[in-house]
């Protein structure tokens, strides 16, 4: 495979930290650096299994290889194993299914929502059409467990099983109450933690189990991967009314578009009068409404700044219980982790 662009969504995680110009992505250099080398051996073996033969079927693979990012859900798996213990080579090998899971989720969300881009590059859906998209999510779904298995750990295996069935049921949920203006921000957080903090949570479950953590100390990792994945959705959710496409590397304005309720739209429904509710609601139901006319609503109610409070809590406990943990270059790593998803609140 070869890298066709130089932007930052087509390097590598650990060439990251090594980018001299300031930046958001430069931020995260501390939290790379000392799982560089294991990162390494993850990509390579996402280099090694996103192959065909068929040369078709192996463009499709090397498309989906390069929506990868900054590969954040096997960071979480390392550090958290790295914190409690030693990393091993099953470590890797669920780091690398668990890449291969969240990509297919990116390539399914991208056909639900008819997105054209995806850290600035075109989706799959925008080239290839959603049969041929479907059908990449489901290999990168299924060929994950088979990456996962080579890792020997069968309750490792059965974890990431029942994570990935948990997002798709939270996707399923989300799709299920589009244009319900009843929705709660209890089934809102209901719904993120399954479709966007699964992953981030089992990541951090799996590299404390596999690294021989108790099971107490399993379970506060997990809770640290769930409250940065709750977070980091919330103000997905605020950047997909505020940010702008070119600097987001993605579709923005797709929830505006789907009337999918997220947690700014539900706060200012909560707190408007009867007839500016009614007036809000028939904005949202309107296919000509933009997201810029959306903030004028918002404003009203304040609740642009009520969801980013709310992002900065879930970060806030991710960073005290990071910053429990014994003083090493992983719980600086974790603590840098989630003090990055918090500063994306501002």
């Amino acid at each position: 495979m070869s890298k066709t662009a130089d932007d930052l969504s087509s390097l590598q995680p650990t060439q990251l930290h090594s980018q001299p110009k300031a930046s958001k992505e430069s931020s995260m250099g501390p939290v790379y650096a000392p799982i560089a080398a294991e990162l390494k051996q993850v990509e390579k073996i996402l280099q090694t299994e996103l192959r065909s033969d068929t040369p078709f079927v192996d463009q499709l693979l090397e498309h989906s290889w390069l929506l990868g990012g900054k590969r954040i859900r096997p960071v979480f798996l390392l550090l958290s194993g790295s914190a409690v213990g030693d990393l091993t080579p099953a470590h890797f090998q669920l780091a690398a299914a668990l890449e291969m899971i969240h990509t297919a989720t990116l390539v399914h969300d991208d056909i639900l929502d008819q997105a054209d881009t995806r850290r600035h590059r075109p989706t799959a859906n925008s080239i290839w059409g959603a049969k041929q998209s479907v059908l990449l999510g489901d290999y990168l779904f299924t060929h994950s467990f088979d990456v996962a298995a080579k890792g020997g750990s069968c309750e490792a295996l059965q974890m990431l099983a029942q994570a990935s069935n948990r997002v798709c049921e939270g996707e399923m949920r989300q799709n299920a109450w589009q244009g319900d203006f009843e929705l709660s921000e209890q089934d809102y957080l209901r719904m993120i933690t399954e479709k966007t903090a699964e992953l981030c949570g089992v990541g951090c479950r799996i590299g404390a189990l596999l690294s021989g953590a108790s099971q107490d100390v399993i379970d506060q990792f997990e809770a640290y991967g769930r409250n940065l994945g709750v977070a980091f959705q919330i103000i997905d959710d605020v950047l997909d009314i505020v940010g702008q496409d070119d600097e987001m590397g993605k579709t923005l304005g797709t929830d505006l578009v789907n009337q999918k309720p997220t947690l700014p739209v539900i706060h200012c429904l909560e707190n408007s009068t009867e007839d500016k509710r009614a007036e809000l609601i028939k904005f949202l139901q309107n296919p000509g409404s933009t997201a810029q006319q959306l903030q004028a609503h918002l404003a009203k109610t304040d609740s642009l700044e009520y969801a980013r409070l709310r992002a900065r809590q879930h970060a806030q406990a991710a960073i005290d219980f990071a910053s429990s943990l014994e003083l090493s270059d992983y719980s600086r790593a974790l603590i840098c982790l989630a003090d990055f998803v918090q500063q994306r609140s501002f």
